[in-house]
């Protein structure tokens, strides 16, 4: 349920509304937006409520929202939520790119990787310091001297790190060094997690779970969202098909789709879906065409990742195309 506020309703007024829906023990979200202030109304809704909220002073009305997902629908708020990211706005017209090697590995591996794709054009220095695998035989990261080293990254080249967390008790410690907290597509539906994330103040990147729906993919945001934390940014990253050709196959419909559903900024992550360098960068030209306010490409390492030379085409290439669907490369100005 939402409560949408008159243009001329007073502060007295909203904090009437509040205190009347925390009095049956419900939870309240607030949006302030240009158009409006909507109010939602979080827990088990009895339908008597709806005409009862409606009469309080200041209410233009009381909508009930049939979908699942509240906090992340179009209806709770109809303006693109901007999460802003260093001097990047990830959500509006700004094309964001977000680069960097998959997993840390060394100094000079992250150093010369952070330089290389700011010189480039990225406004987010992606790596992993926990590295979730398939096999318990493959390498898992560095933990926290991975984290230290994308720090030290941050302070040479003034870009934010977007790096990922793994578990509820990992956190405190990954948000202590991290500008955007990164929940992957094995973790997309460790609620416990989800929880947790929910309580911090920072950004994070939901990538969808690879057998995920829209819905479930939606409700998994709703979780950090209901928590309290309202900066969250949607990422495709391939869905598992009966195709064997492409590590997963990446979905380019789910980016209009999601943002006729939804309010938060959609990205994508053309590496990890494909799994082939050679398909990074049409993957992304297709991501950037089909709507996605931006894109978080492996650089340096790994059978999918992009060279120095090749992300550099690729950003001139990405810059095109984003000019020609009314975006512009972040921090460029029009």
């Amino acid at each position: 349920m939402i409560e949408v506020m008159k243009k001329d309703s007073t502060q007295d007024q909203l904090e009437g509304v509040k205190a009347r829906i925390e009095s049956h023990g419900l939870e309240v979200h607030l949006s302030e937006g240009v158009e409006r202030t909507v109010v939602g109304v979080l827990g088990q809704i009895f339908i008597e409520l709806k005409d009862e909220l409606e009469s309080l002073p200041g209410v233009l009305e009381v909508i009930l929202i049939s979908k699942p997902y509240k906090l992340s629908s179009r209806e709770f708020k109809n303006e693109d939520t901007v999460i802003k990211g260093g001097d990047a706005h990830i959500g509006g017209d700004e094309l964001v790119v977000m680069a960097g090697p998959c997993a840390v590995e060394d100094e000079d591996q992250v150093l010369s990787a952070a330089h290389a794709v700011k010189a480039a054009g990225a406004k987010i220095l992606r790596g992993g310091a926990f590295k979730p695998r398939s096999s318990p035989y493959s390498f898992r990261g560095m933990g926290v001297e991975g984290l230290r080293l994308l720090a030290k990254a941050r302070e040479e080249t003034g870009l934010p790190i977007v790096t990922e967390v793994m578990s509820p008790e990992d956190v405190g410690m990954v948000d202590a060094y991290a500008d955007i907290l990164q929940i992957g597509t094995r973790n997309s539906q460790n609620f416990n997690l989800l929880d947790a994330v929910g309580k911090v103040r920072k950004p994070v990147l939901l990538k969808r779970g690879f057998s995920a729906t829209y819905e479930e993919w939606l409700l998994a945001a709703e979780y950090v969202l209901a928590g309290g934390n309202d900066q969250v940014i949607l990422c495709e990253r391939g869905i598992r098909t009966f195709e064997t050709g492409t590590r997963f196959t990446i979905d380019l419909s789910a980016i209009p789709m999601i943002k006729s559903l939804s309010h938060l900024p959609v990205i994508a992550d053309p590496s990890h879906s494909t799994g082939r360098a050679h398909l990074v960068t049409p993957m992304t030209l297709a991501a950037v065409a089909a709507g996605a306010h931006g894109v978080i490409v492996d650089v340096r390492d790994g059978a999918q990742a992009l060279t120095f030379d090749t992300f550099a085409d690729m950003m001139t290439r990405a810059k095109a195309v984003a000019q020609s669907v009314g975006k512009v490369p972040a921090g460029t100005g029009r």
